[in-house]
């Protein structure tokens, strides 16, 4: 069964879109940090203190291939470090997938993220001239990942309905 898969950086909206798509196509959305916590019974944020980022990476590609086959139809959206580890992005070709890189500026993404900083670990203790470079240099570390996906849609300038109008053209 067809898997819809949406990735980018943190702030580009995976999440928001992907509920609103899932509204839209009826197909169930699942969000793939949230089954992580749901199968450890930890936060993100707690596997990654107790545990560390490679038993974190080695959860995420696992649950990560369940949901890939699952029977069902589904929409995934990754966490935006996801493609980037374990040859994940690899697993953006399977052929019953459809990946969408949803991609945004950094100045989009610094003025969304700019308003919740604290609620995101890795930039919650930077000045905004360091989140910026931050966000910069992340996304060119990630652009090769990012840039697997079968599909790529510019979420700068556009509503979430407007993005998801997008996207549906690209299922039709």
């Amino acid at each position: 069964m067809r898997k819809i898969i949406l990735l980018g950086y943190m702030g580009c909206g995976k999440s928001t879109i992907a509920d609103k798509l899932s509204k839209t196509i009826s197909i169930r959305f699942v969000d793939l940090d949230k089954k992580i916590e749901e199968k450890t019974n930890l936060s993100i944020n707690d596997i990654f203190k107790k545990y560390g980022e490679i038993y974190f990476r080695k959860v995420e590609r696992e649950v990560f291939i369940e949901l890939l086959h699952s029977p069902q139809q589904l929409i995934i959206g990754l966490g935006g470090g996801t493609p980037c580890y374990a040859n994940n992005h690899e697993l953006l070709k399977n052929e019953n997938v459809v990946s969408i890189y949803l991609k945004a500026s950094i100045e989009t993404l610094f003025s969304r993220l700019i308003s919740n900083r604290s609620k995101r670990p890795l930039i919650a203790s930077k000045s905004d001239e360091e989140m910026k470079e931050f966000i910069a240099k992340h996304l060119f570390d990630r652009s090769f990942y990012y840039n697997q996906a079968q599909y790529k849609v510019s979420v700068d300038d556009k509503t979430v309905d407007q993005t998801v109008l997008d996207i549906v053209a690209i299922l039709a």
